[in-house]
């Protein structure tokens, strides 16, 4: 897909599923910001990637920073066409008896409130220039309970439920609000769930995650009008049709 001359930003683009969907959409052709917490990972890569990125320290957890973010963007490229909510925390895995209230609260901030932030910032510049996409990344749990997860699937059902409130408030404006469930992916996280010992997850081997890029170029094809019939919803990629459409293998 051709994404020259669109702007595209990026929510915990310093690694994972976020610094692949930088790369990817830098290869078709978009202005890309990218966002994390640690400003020497997105520094790196902004300069991999050239002239067309740019990298922005942003805690999502902080709608100023956030904000700070998406002005950015249209002070560096002109406006913003996506914005990819992907910056998400599974730390502290906790059975909820023997949770720490603060890293719970963390990662509701992180989790939800981060991806309310990326909406609230990013919609009213996409709404004055006709339109864009917000595109959430969720988890299958978002749907049903894991054990010792209640921060991460409480957070997940959350931004789940904003991405079909986005889209009521706002598909006739032209926003079009998409989650993707990308399933067990090779990254970080799945090391530090993998450490945990704890629920069927901990137990996978390495081999049973998906790479990176996969859900990176899920996310790209999601840009598409072939995405549209999702508008509101969220496609899953343990769907063997929509990897299809997506042209994974």
């Amino acid at each position: 897909m051709d994404m020259t001359g669109k702007t595209v930003l990026i929510t915990g683009a310093s690694r994972g599923i976020g610094a692949e969907a930088g790369r990817v959409f830098a290869e078709a052709g978009a202005n890309v910001v990218l966002t994390a917490r640690s400003a020497g990972e997105i520094d790196a890569m902004a300069d991999e990637i050239g002239e067309r990125a740019l990298s922005v320290t942003c805690d999502v957890s902080r709608y100023e920073d956030v904000d700070r973010a998406v002005q950015a963007a249209v002070e560096g490229f002109g406006g913003l066409d996506v914005a990819i909510c992907n910056a998400g925390v599974i730390e502290p895995i906790s059975h909820m008896a023997e949770a720490d209230p603060e890293g719970w609260g963390q990662a509701i901030d992180i989790n939800l409130k981060g991806v309310f932030h990326v909406m609230r910032a990013a919609v009213p510049v996409m709404r004055m220039a006709g339109g864009g996409s917000v595109l959430t990344v969720s988890s299958g749990a978002a749907h049903g309970p894991v054990e010792a997860w209640s921060h991460y699937c409480a957070s997940k059902a959350g931004a789940a439920m904003l991405t079909r409130c986005l889209d009521k408030e706002e598909r006739d404006k032209g926003i079009r609000a998409i989650g993707l469930s990308p399933g067990t992916v090779a990254t970080q996280m799945q090391r530090e769930i993998k450490s945990s010992g704890i629920n069927p997850v901990s137990q996978l081997d390495w081999s049973d995650h998906i790479p990176a890029d996969w859900p990176a170029r899920a996310l790209l094809w999601m840009c598409g009008t072939e995405a549209d019939a999702y508008l509101g919803d969220e496609i899953s990629l343990r769907d063997g049709g929509i990897r299809q459409l997506v042209g994974l293998t």
